[in-house]
């Protein structure tokens, strides 16, 4: 997720402690989750009224469910695995009271306005690849959603929201509002990057901002979003990273990297997120730009920002 900057600083004084280690499952697991959680967006996520389960959603797209239902939502998903019984965040994500996750989700909608000004002329760049060419978007770690008044104005297209935190729902939907989408344009689903809960070659593009420092497992994360992605589908980012090895700040971010995981929801201050995705395979390649953000607290400063093609 996004970084908590300023409360990790009202806390350096304090005794840090680490995070849980989580444990990966298999990937047969792994699909089972994916399972799980298409069962859960089953019952939260519904057609616009009148629709069916064979009908065509906002976007234009037809999406053929394997159970009929005039309830099915118009997610390109799967039927589920009804024998799994574990919410599949709480594999990958580290679990936490309601009462931080809403502060978290509070913090975000009201203390990162100085960073999304900094940001928004990358974030401008980046989404004008999306203009013309992509109608069904996947968002993962969609957060409160202040990407969301950078996608192109189509109004045929759909915007998946995904994010662990379910406190992040209202505020996601509002950002969608206030961003001129239509309801039916916009569905928040619970879910991790880990596990997309969307099927094979389901999406033209996947939008991570702020995101891959706090996933489990980047490189499952990154072959999840190639496999959900269309051939041709376009992966567009932005990411705080490392500071360089052997620099004063690498080795202050070393020292803090406990605390930040804890205040800021399993964020990471010393991932090389940049190499992942060079990593990736990505079939059409990746352009990966570096930046300096200022707004951010000097120890998670530098960001890389670019695009990946299937």
């Amino acid at each position: 997720m996004n970084i908590v900057a300023i409360v990790m600083n009202q806390v350096l004084s304090s005794p840090s402690s680490h995070v849980s280690s989580l444990t990966y499952s298999p990937r047969r697991t792994i699909r089972a989750s994916r399972d799980h959680l298409r069962a859960e967006s089953l019952k939260s996520h519904h057609l616009p009224s009148g629709s069916n389960s064979t009908s065509l959603c906002s976007c234009g797209r037809k999406h053929f469910l394997e159970a009929a239902s005039p309830t099915m939502p118009f997610l390109p998903i799967s039927s589920p695995n009804a024998s799994r019984s574990k919410d599949v965040t709480e594999t990958f994500h580290p679990q936490r009271p309601d009462w931080y996750k809403e502060l978290f989700a509070w913090f975000l909608s009201t203390g990162m306005r100085s960073y999304e000004a900094e940001i928004a002329g990358y974030k401008k760049k980046l989404f004008n690849h999306l203009a013309g060419k992509a109608e069904t978007v996947l968002e993962i770690g969609v957060g409160t959603g202040p990407n969301l008044k950078y996608y192109p104005g189509n109004e045929n297209i759909c915007v998946f929201g995904m994010d662990p935190n379910h406190k992040m729902e209202k505020y996601a939907c509002e950002s969608a509002k206030e961003a001129g989408m239509k309801p039916e344009n916009f569905r928040f689903m619970k879910g991790v990057g880990e596990a997309i809960p969307l099927d094979d070659d389901s999406v033209d593009a996947v939008v991570a901002t702020l995101v891959l420092c706090s996933v489990s497992d980047v490189t499952q994360t990154l072959n999840e979003i190639k496999r959900v992605l269309r051939p041709g589908g376009t992966f567009l980012f932005i990411e705080h990273v490392a500071a360089e090895d052997g620099s004063f700040f690498r080795h202050v971010q070393n020292v803090l990297d406990p605390i930040q995981q804890v205040v800021a929801d399993g964020c990471h201050l010393t991932r090389k997120t940049d190499l992942h995705i060079s990593a990736a395979g990505f079939g059409g390649g990746a352009e990966i730009n570096n930046a300096a953000i200022y707004s951010f607290p000097w120890i998670i400063r530098p960001h890389v920002y670019g695009v990946a093609y299937k």
